[in-house]
C-alpha cells in the first residue's frame, strides 16, 4: 500500500489501536530502495545527509541545490513510503516567498509529497500556514533543532526544564494549528514527548524522545553502522562500515597479490 500524506494525518484519529509509525532516512537511490523495502512508511531525505552523504560537519553548509539533487535519486528508489524532504537551513527562513518557492522546488522536482521545516516560533508557523495554504503538505520539528546547533550550543537535549518543556509544547500546538500534518520530536525528555503526544491529534514521530512517541525515526546510516560516530540515542542493527572496510580490503589484498581476476 502507497502511504499519503493524508493517510498519516488521519493515522492517529481512527481511534482504534495501530501500530507505530517506522521512519528512516535516505540520501541516495541505494538507500532509498533498502528502507522502501524494508516497510519504512515515512522516509525522510533530512539534511542530516550532509554530514552522512556529503562530509560537512554541521546540516548549515547544506544548500537547497544539493538538498534537491539527493531527493531525486532517493525519489528513484521509494515507490511505497512517503517521501518527506527538509528544506536547508536559510532555503525558508528568510521570507515567505523564499519558503513557498523553496518549497514548491522540492515537490515540482522531485516527487516528493511532503517537507520538513524545524522550528516553532512565529516566523517558521507563519511559514507552515502559508505553504499549506499553497497545497504543500510540511511536517513539523521541535526539541532540538540541527539547524539552531550554534544558538542551542550544541546537540544537547532540549526541554529538560519547566519553562523549556512549556515552550516546546506551545510549539508543537502552534505547529499543529498551523496545519502540520505530524512533527518530530528530537532529543527531549520522555515524559515531556508523551504530554506532547497526547496533546496533539496529528502524529509525533520521536528520535531520542522515548517510547510515547506516535513513532519513531532513525539516521539509516546510523541503523546500518556506516557513521563513524552515532548520537546516544541511536540504535546500531548491523556493523556495515565494518564489513565493508573488510571487504574493500580483500579485494585491494586479492588484486595486489594477483588473484583477482582470476
Amino acid at each position: 500500500m502507497v502511504v499519503t500524506v493524508d493517510r498519516i494525518a488521519q493515522w492517529k484519529q481512527t481511534g482504534k489501536p495501530v501500530q507505530p509509525l517506522a521512519v528512516l532516512t535516505a540520501w541516495d537511490v541505494i538507500s532509498g530502495q533498502i528502507v522502501d523495502q524494508a516497510g519504512a512508511d515515512i522516509v525522510l531525505v533530512g539534511d542530516s545527509l550532509a554530514m552522512v552523504a556529503l562530509g560537512y560537519d554541521t546540516t548549515l553548509p547544506l544548500s537547497l541545490e544539493e538538498m534537491l539533487i539527493c531527493a531525486k535519486a532517493v525519489r528513484r528508489g521509494v515507490k511505497k513510503a512517503l517521501l518527506v524532504v527538509d528544506l536547508p537551513f536559510l532555503s525558508y527562513q528568510p521570507s515567505r516567498v523564499e519558503a513557498i518557492h523553496a518549497a514548491g522546488r522540492v515537490l515540482k522536482e522531485t516527487g516528493a509529497q511532503a517537507v520538513k521545516l524545524e522550528g516553532g516560533h512565529g516566523a517558521v508557523v507563519e511559514r507552515v500556514q502559508d505553504l499549506v495554504q499553497w497545497g504543500i503538505p510540511v511536517m513539523g520539528h521541535v526539541g532540538l533543532t540541527p539547524q539552531s546547533v550554534n544558538q542551542l550550543g550544541g546537540f544537547r537535549q532540549q526541554g529538560q526544564s519547566a519553562a523549556a518543556a512549556d515552550r516546546i509544547l506551545t510549539e508543537a500546538q502552534a505547529l499543529e494549528q498551523a496545519g502540520a500534518f505530524a512533527i518530530v520530536l528530537e532529543h527531549i525528555p520522555a515524559e515531556l514527548a508523551g504530554t506532547i503526544t497526547k496533546a496533539l491529534k496529528i502524529p509525533t514521530i520521536g528520535i531520542g524522545a522515548g517510547i510515547h512517541c506516535d513513532g519513531q525515526v532513525l539516521v539509516t546510516a546510523d541503523v546500518l553502522g556506516l557513521s563513524v560516530w552515532q548520537p546516544p540515542f541511536a540504535k546500531v542493527y548491523a556493523q556495515l562500515r565494518q564489513q565493508a572496510i573488510a571487504a574493500a580490503q580483500q579485494f585491494c589484498g586479492e588484486v595486489r597479490a594477483g588473484q583477482f581476476p582470476n
